[in-house]
């Protein structure tokens, strides 16, 4: 029986307008061998985790570059949670000051990928980080 692949829901929480790099991230993680699903631009974090459940995805990667990210990460976490998604993993990415991604990991994001981060590093952290939860059916 084959290995599910690893399904990832890249989503633009927020007002921020730019998502050029959610764009190329998100065909990165496709090219690399993932399944991905783009929900687009100004999503709240409850219609992340409503799109994270209906598509059963494995993690969600978030593209923030407005700002608000120590707002928009504690949110669609608590989103999931609420859920009883909380095996979703969540990483991202954007303008996030070091000593802000290391409060946001302690809260429970996987990681944090700043601006420049080679794709390769995302995909390889995906690899070592998230399974296909279907597994644990």
């Amino acid at each position: 029986m084959p290995t599910p692949k690893i399904r990832i829901l890249v989503a633009k929480p927020g007002l921020d307008g730019h998502d050029r790099g959610a764009k190329v991230v998100a065909r990165a993680l496709r090219d690399a061998g993932f399944e991905v699903v783009y929900t687009g631009l100004h999503q709240t974090p409850d219609m992340i985790a409503v799109a994270a459940i209906q598509e059963d995805v494995d993690a969600v990667g978030l593209s923030i570059m407005s700002g608000a990210h120590n707002t928009l990460f504690p949110a669609v976490l608590e989103a999931l949670l609420a859920r009883g998604a909380d095996d979703i993993v969540l990483f991202g990415g954007g303008i996030v000051p070091e000593e802000d991604a290391e409060s946001l990991l302690a809260k429970g994001v996987g990681a944090i990928f700043t601006p420049g981060a080679p794709l390769e590093e995302i995909v390889e952290w995906i690899h070592g980080n998230v399974k296909p939860r279907s597994l644990d059916a």
